[in-house]
């Protein structure tokens, strides 16, 4: 029985966790599809290939100290840290090369996600090994679910979110910020698991994921907010060249494109999908390097006519 309510209880958090992390990217929204790859990485691939790394490095540190007690503390701190957050993060530089991820918003979300897939499968791992007290296995859910699962949730995501953001870079600062995000990213795991090595340190633990989930929620409500300056500075440039009536540029960069009423509602979601990509499409080309710009170029011209269509059609209704 507690077999069932161990994946009942590692599955059904981390993923209402994930629908909310998606669903409050407000403004450029993630395809769902692309966040659930990376969810299925964190949950499968990442687990597979961490046990892998784990077993080589723990194998090179059995060289060190011949002490199991030592060696499972080096385990906790230096092998988990290191392995998992590298293993994780590999797949959001598949996902980097998508047009679609373009800033530290979306590596929130992707890194996000990863983490979330692995804390499930981790989590219901752990549950299983305590499924033999009843009291035990609540304590454990209840600090996998709301501690060390986010742990993995933040830590990747904000990996994931230097990654975003060495994107348009050239190449010396690329590797410069992708670096410090994954050595933030350990720095993360690696504090969570410090303080959980030691009864006396635990409630540090507690109050530093606390603080951690706080300033990601900050970060994270900062960067979306950003988005909806670059739509509406970017639409905004539009309007002046007539591709947008200037009435819609406030609607389009607010929560008040998702009303019915303010244009052809057999129109509005294609037109919202297709300014919005417009707006970032634009953006892009600025950060773009010259030799690679013509996918971009051709990319706003399409949406210009895309959005010209839906115009003179919504024009033509009335």
């Amino acid at each position: 029985m507690l077999v069932l309510a161990s994946a009942i209880a590692a599955f059904v958090p981390m993923s209402t966790y994930l629908l909310f992390i998606w669903y409050f990217d407000f403004y450029d929204r993630e395809p769902f599809g692309f966040v659930l790859q990376n969810y299925f990485w964190g949950a499968l691939g990442a687990i597979v290939f961490s046990f892998i790394g784990s077993f080589l490095l723990t194998g090179l540190l059995s060289n060190v100290t011949t002490s199991a007690a030592q060696l499972n503390y080096l385990g906790l701190i230096i092998v988990a840290p290191v392995i998992e957050e590298t293993v994780k993060g590999i797949f959001l530089f598949l996902m980097v090369i998508q047009r679609k991820f373009d800033n530290v918003t979306d590596g929130l979300v992707y890194g996000g996600a990863v983490g979330l897939g692995f804390g499930m499968t981790e989590n219901f791992l752990y549950f299983l090994s305590y499924s033999g007290n009843i009291n035990d296995w609540m304590f454990i859910v209840i600090v996998r679910t709301f501690f060390s699962a986010v742990m993995h949730c933040i830590a990747t995501a904000t990996f994931g979110a230097f990654v975003g953001l060495a994107k348009y870079k050239e190449t010396r600062s690329k590797i410069l910020l992708i670096t410090t995000g994954l050595i933030t990213a350990i720095l993360i795991h690696f504090l969570w698991n410090f303080s959980l090595g030691f009864q006396t340190t635990a409630y540090l633990g507690f109050v530093f994921m606390g603080i951690t989930v706080v300033l990601f929620s900050v970060v994270f409500a900062s960067s979306v907010m950003s988005e909806r300056k670059i739509i509406f500075t970017e639409l905004t440039e539009e309007a002046e060249l007539g591709t947008i009536p200037s009435i819609h540029i406030d609607t389009l960069s607010s929560l008040k494109r998702n009303q019915k009423g303010w244009i052809n509602e057999s129109i509005r979601k294609n037109y919202i999908r297709s300014a919005t990509t417009l707006a970032f499409r634009k953006l892009q080309l600025k950060n773009m390097s010259i030799d690679k710009r013509l996918p971009y170029e051709n990319d706003i011209t399409e949406q210009r006519k895309i959005i010209a269509g839906l115009l003179t059609a919504d024009s033509d209704k009335k």
